[in-house]
């Protein structure tokens, strides 16, 4: 069995309408979300083997407030990538690595939820991840196989999944 992680980057800064999207940085709930997250995975207990990130800065940024210390496998394939190319990611970098947790983007993460989980295995951590994976939303996943070259349809089964606002009610939806 592989341990494959979903973390989506934490809340961006729209404050400067003149830089590329690739380039938008975190506003400070979004800092505070990552900080938070971080927090989270490191408590949560997988360790993991890896960290595949996309190149784009607001990634960067909740990286480096999550998780200070960790120096990520950059893949600037992964930035907006669709799920064939996460999934692609990680069956290219992963190696003998038993747990590979992927930085990124939405729809893409989200995509890989649906990809990943076949029917039967859908539970209510499930439904709450295809309902909205927000900012800074972190899952993990069992996948039944032994090696990455088999990460695919109906392989995994979703056993964990939070949200800033899970951890802290006043990091949920602005109303």
């Amino acid at each position: 069995m592989k341990i494959l992680g979903l973390l989506r980057h934490a809340k961006s800064d729209w404050d400067d309408m003149a830089k590329r999207d690739f380039d938008r940085g975190l506003n400070e709930r979004g800092r505070k979300g990552a900080r938070l997250i971080g927090d989270h995975v490191r408590e949560h207990g997988v360790q993991w083997d890896m960290v595949l990130a996309s190149t784009a800065e607001r990634v960067r940024q909740t990286l480096a407030s999550a998780f200070p210390d960790v120096e990520p496998e950059w893949d600037e394939r992964l930035y907006l990538a669709s799920c064939e190319t996460i999934l692609d990611s990680v069956m290219t970098h992963a190696g003998d690595a038993e747990r590979v947790l992927v930085a990124g983007h939405n729809p893409g993460l989200q995509e890989v939820l649906f990809d990943l989980v076949d029917p039967k295995n859908e539970n209510s951590l499930f439904d709450e991840a295809a309902a909205k994976f927000p900012t800074s939303a972190f899952a993990v996943f069992e996948c039944d196989i032994d090696d990455w070259s088999e990460l695919g349809k109906g392989c995994g089964r979703l056993v964990h999944f939070a949200r800033p606002r899970d951890l802290d009610p006043a990091l949920g939806p602005q109303t």
